[in-house]
């Protein structure tokens, strides 16, 4: 992950693209220019069929070129904000260094570098120069300042906290106040992943989030509960009662909105 700070003091957490999947993209897309130029080619040639010199035909191969390498890639990029057919399909976008949305400037130079470090040198020169520094930037990435980001990543869901069985009475019962935002947050880190802990450092931390966690709960649970337990039932009796008082509140903003409703106009 890298880390950006944006002009308004907010952190974005951004991942950028490796080597291999901007390589991908980039192949998926000579491949589409390779077809659209033989396309091109062949639709010249059926229109132009006996007309064309050899001046002329070398010109057309020129604009064609310059089409296809240049003007179709800068604009694209430019009016998808960092898109093409191949990051499209690997679920990538050029970004400018702050994480904003590229421009053309930075589109017309990473097209023009491209040319010589993709097309004349093989990629070969772009893949020397990512592997120098962390978020393999090519040389027109350097310049241009932007780099890939990976815009489709797989978050998996986090398992829910579940009650305890043997807990179920004692927090029907119990006074648990509202966690501090840090604490509840450090407690469902914990308890996702705890299975990958050792367990020196899982008993450890359990204890620790236990005691913090008992300050603002009254009673506490029996003397032989788990710190693990007593923190799913903490973390699971607060999602419910909130879930609960949300609820209430919505049946009370609706009841409300419907005796408005019936009121007649003056």
């Amino acid at each position: 992950m890298s880390s950006v700070v944006t002009g308004e003091a907010v952190v974005l957490e951004l991942r950028p693209a490796g080597f291999g999947a901007r390589g991908l993209s980039i192949l998926i897309d000579i491949v589409a220019q390779i077809i659209l130029a033989v396309l091109l080619l062949l639709l010249i040639g059926n229109v132009f069929d006996g007309v064309l010199d050899t001046a002329l035909t070398r010109a057309l191969l020129l604009v064609v070129v310059v089409l296809l390498l240049v003007v179709l890639p800068v604009t694209v990029e430019t009016l998808t904000r960092g898109k093409s057919l191949g990051r499209l399909v690997m679920g990538l976008r050029i970004v400018r260094d702050d994480g904003g949305a590229i421009r053309f400037r930075h589109a017309f130079i990473r097209g023009m570098l491209a040319i010589l470090e993709i097309y004349m040198l093989g990629g070969s020169l772009a893949f020397i120069v990512s592997l120098f520094n962390e978020r393999s930037k090519r040389l027109g990435d350097l310049l241009a300042g932007t780099y890939a980001m990976r815009e489709r990543v797989v978050v998996r869901p986090r398992a829910l906290a579940v009650m305890p069985p043997r807990l179920q009475q004692w927090s029907e019962t119990a006074d648990i106040g509202r966690l501090p935002d840090p604490l509840a947050r450090r407690m469902s880190q914990f308890l996702a992943s705890a299975p990958k802990l050792t367990p020196q450092a899982r008993h450890t931390l359990s204890l620790d989030l236990a005691a913090e966690a008992s300050h603002h709960v009254w009673p506490t649970p029996p003397g032989d509960t788990h710190p693990e337990e007593f923190l799913h039932a903490v973390i699971a009796a607060r999602r419910d009662r909130d879930y609960a008082a949300m609820m209430r509140q919505r049946e009370r903003t609706e009841a409300t909105a419907k005796r408005l409703h019936t009121l007649p106009f003056s």
